[in-house]
């Protein structure tokens, strides 16, 4: 019994993690994102497309045989998901890279400018020290 209730106070640790509830929280989202995705095809740009090409992709499909029973590939369906999939990509691909472009641009904004020098150089022995010495600790000399 006690190597089951480690595995639940494992698998409790795993679920809570942050990266794991990111990812359902990604899920819940994508599902969500993917039905507005798809009513935009079906809804709005398929009627549109319909109209310059002549074809309502829904409605495209292949009788194998002949008879009642006879089996149907709906391939206008399978387009409909290959454009849904395609314009599902494009909108992915323009919201990752405007957020890339405005991390990029709230990262320079957020850059320092360099810091002023803690140290500089003794012009008789070219030794390392403090910007503050009015002496240097090496060779005594006195410094301006």
């Amino acid at each position: 019994m006690g190597k089951g209730k480690g595995f639940i106070e494992e698998f409790k640790k795993f679920i809570m993690r942050g990266n794991v509830m990111d990812m359902a929280v990604g899920v819940i989202v994508g599902g969500a994102f993917t039905a507005i995705v798809t009513s935009l095809n079906q809804d709005i740009l398929t009627p549109v497309l319909g109209i310059f090409g002549g074809t309502d992709f829904s409605n495209l499909a292949l009788k194998l045989g002949s008879g009642d029973n006879a089996p149907v590939l709906y391939y206008g369906n399978f387009i409909t998901a290959v454009i849904n999939f395609l314009i599902t990509a494009f909108v992915i691909f323009m919201l990752i890279k405007g957020l890339n472009g405005l991390s990029a641009r709230l990262i320079k904004k957020e850059e320092k400018e360099p810091e002023a020098p803690t140290t500089k150089t003794c012009p008789f022995c070219c030794s390392t020290i403090a910007i503050a010495a009015v002496r240097c600790p090496n060779c005594t000399s006195e410094l301006e």
